[in-house]
């Protein structure tokens, strides 16, 4: 069943989709008008519609050049989906340590990974814009 939301608003069980489990999400960029898409760790904010990732590289030069983003988290069983949430939003490279910190310690807890796993790379954060959602 397809579930649209074209309003700023994250519909609430898209919500607990996003925060329920660690799943990988695949982040989606764009740079010289071509899509470029990594998967990453992320954490999903409710309050404030907002989505932590701490990332590098060639997504975050694409960031820098074009904020505009996309995020895709989906959840299958051995290749069945059960669901999928896409968010679409403007992405901001956060240039301060301490919410860097923050952020890398909550992502990193809620994979189980060490507090200080990744500290190479930068804190974004996602304003999300609207979200679709997907239950099969």
């Amino acid at each position: 069943m397809d579930h649209r939301d074209d309003g700023a608003a994250v519909p609430a069980e898209a919500e607990r989709l996003l925060t329920d489990e660690p799943l990988l999400a695949h982040l989606a960029t764009c740079a010289d008008g071509r899509p470029h898409v990594a998967p990453l760790w992320y954490r999903y904010e409710p309050e404030g519609e907002t989505v932590e990732l701490v990332t590098s590289g060639r997504k975050l030069a694409n960031i820098r050049e074009n904020p505009r983003v996309s995020l895709s988290v989906t959840k299958s069983d051995g290749g069945d989906p059960a669901w999928s949430v896409t968010l679409l939003g403007t992405a901001t490279v956060v240039d301060d340590e301490a919410a860097f910190e923050a952020a890398n310690r909550r992502i990193n807890r809620k994979y189980g990974a060490d507090d200080d796993a990744w500290a190479e790379n930068t804190l974004v954060r996602i304003d999300v814009g609207s979200a679709s959602y997907t239950t099969y």
